[in-house]
């Protein structure tokens, strides 16, 4: 695969996951099921409005190149404890989690400040 193609891929995967799960946090967030469904699971209020939150900034920050290794790492810790939460309230399809954790990884491993080849390329 030429450099070019990897380059513009891996760009398409981190603005795909991105927005996709920046979609699905503003929905947990004011979905009025979503509220529902952790007063039901005997969780508090402000939970949900503080994750959904903190993933907002989380994904916000990884789209933003400056701030893309930040806000990956930080969304990786979001998409575990969401997980973590799924898994404690016997939720055990993190599938779709699991998936986006990896994305992020992907990105985060050929993202130009984290790859010494990548920089070396530049020069």
């Amino acid at each position: 695969m030429n450099a070019r193609l990897a380059k513009c891929s891996i760009s398409l995967l981190r603005w795909s996951v991105g927005l996709v799960i920046l979609i699905e946090s503003v929905r947990f967030v004011f979905s009025p099921s979503a509220a529902h469904f952790l007063a039901k699971a005997g969780l508090p209020s402000w939970l949900r409005p503080v994750l959904g939150g903190a993933e907002i900034i989380a994904v916000v920050l990884f789209l933003v190149p400056f701030t893309a290794l930040i806000g990956g790492y930080f969304l990786l810790v979001i998409l575990g404890l969401a997980a973590l939460l799924h898994i404690l309230h016997g939720q055990y399809d993190i599938g779709g989690l699991v998936v986006y954790a990896a994305a992020v990884l992907v990105c985060l491993a050929h993202s130009p400040t984290g790859s010494t080849e990548l920089s070396n390329e530049r020069l």
